[in-house]
């Protein structure tokens, strides 16, 4: 029977998507990507679903797109879903996504995390952003989020050395909210669902709105500015330097974080 790549769980009133191809740790094709935006969309057209859940299947949350796909430019024009806005895994949506970040986030998979609303991390869980080692450039947002986030130094220091972060160090810089542990992880993300939950929702989701167009006022302009930047790369024979594998990168992490 084929292998479930994105499976989804009513936890009450959350639904928790978790990416589903641990021997991979979770890299990102086309198709795991069409059926994590489907399941985030899904979550939009369910009214008894008030928050999500994005996590991955041990023992990464995700590595990042999967080379082995993406190693040309037609792919990567296959890559570009149409789906999704500019700058953005998924379409966006009313209700908030929680991040749970179980172990690594690494390059596209760091994109994906950086597109929750709200990250929780396990004391297992590490971010890098090796678009520079592998050759390729961020399509989701990360040169715009990452430096909101943990401001322009730290973002920079991580995108052009392409080393890990433990959860204690991204929390230190707010790039998460919170570090629990490892088995922690899933209840506490759960339990900060629900109090969303227990809001007004239409209160929540005006909130949420209110916050996006505040952001977007801004990243809007950064978004293109990051998308340019990619296609002049694609279209220059850019991801023809894409070496080495994001199983090697990941062991890179290991080797530093100890």
């Amino acid at each position: 029977m084929a292998q479930d790549l994105v499976l989804t769980e009513r936890d009450g009133a959350t639904l928790v998507v978790t990416l589903n191809r641990p021997e991979s740790r979770n890299a990102l094709t086309t198709e795991v990507i069409r059926r994590l935006q489907k399941a985030i969309a899904d979550a939009e057209a369910d009214d008894e679903v008030a928050a999500v859940i994005l996590t991955g299947a041990d023992p990464a949350f995700c590595a990042g797109v999967d080379l082995k796909q993406f190693g040309s430019s037609e792919a990567w024009e296959e890559f570009d879903i149409e789906e999704a806005p500019v700058g953005h895994p998924w379409a966006p949506i009313s209700k908030p996504i929680i991040g749970a970040v179980n172990g690594p986030a690494i390059t596209g998979g760091l994109e994906i995390a950086l597109a929750c609303d709200i990250l929780i991390a396990s004391d297992r869980a590490r971010f890098a952003d090796t678009h520079a080692r592998v050759g390729v450039m961020p399509m989701w947002g990360l040169t715009a989020r990452l430096p909101e986030m943990v401001g322009f130094a730290f973002a920079k220091r991580m995108s052009l050395s392409g080393n890990f972060v433990d959860a204690q160090l991204a929390y230190e810089h707010g790039l998460v909210t919170e570090v629990v542990g490892h088995d922690d992880l899933l209840p506490a993300a759960k339990k900060l669902a629900s109090d969303i939950a227990s809001n007004n929702r239409s209160a929540v989701a005006s909130l949420l709105r209110s916050y996006d167009r505040v952001r977007d006022d801004h990243l809007a302009r950064q978004l293109g500015i990051e998308a340019d930047t990619a296609k002049a790369w694609i279209e220059t024979g850019g991801t023809e330097l894409v070496a080495g594998s994001v199983g090697s990168v990941i062991e890179r992490g290991r080797s530093q974080l100890g």
